[in-house]
């Protein structure tokens, strides 16, 4: 099972590098709905509709997870792990999903390499 960071999301709708890799994996995988936020964030200041946007997410079979208090409470135990590397409270999110679900969290991120957060998986798609 797969847990997408906005990046890794991102780079698949963007055509950009990388997201042929993350292609493969989008059927069933899972993504926090704060970094779900910052896609349709992102798809709305391009003059994208972020609804339309969330429905053709959902259709590639992307399982939005609501972020609820323990995901809240696991990336606050995260933020002294991960701060030297600048990663932010939805960065967080997508490992405390991964985390909770026993999953491998995916990102584009490179500031992702390196960490060792004992039970999260990482896996860097190549941006």
């Amino acid at each position: 099972m797969y847990v997408l960071d906005a990046s890794a999301l991102l780079a698949y709708l963007n055509d950009e590098p990388g997201g042929t890799e993350v292609e493969a994996l989008l059927d069933d995988a899972l993504i926090s709905a704060v970094n779900l936020a910052e896609v349709l964030q992102k798809a709305t200041r391009n003059g994208i509709s972020a609804t339309q946007l969330a429905t053709d997410i959902s259709g590639m079979g992307v399982h939005s997870v609501a972020f609820d208090a323990s995901m809240a409470a696991m990336s606050a135990e995260l933020w002294p792990r991960t701060t030297h590397r600048g990663l932010s409270l939805a960065d967080r999110g997508c490992l405390s999903l991964a985390a909770q679900r026993n999953a491998i969290a995916v990102t584009t991120d490179k500031a992702w390499v390196g960490l060792h957060l004992p039970g999260i998986d990482i896996r860097l798609v190549t941006r």
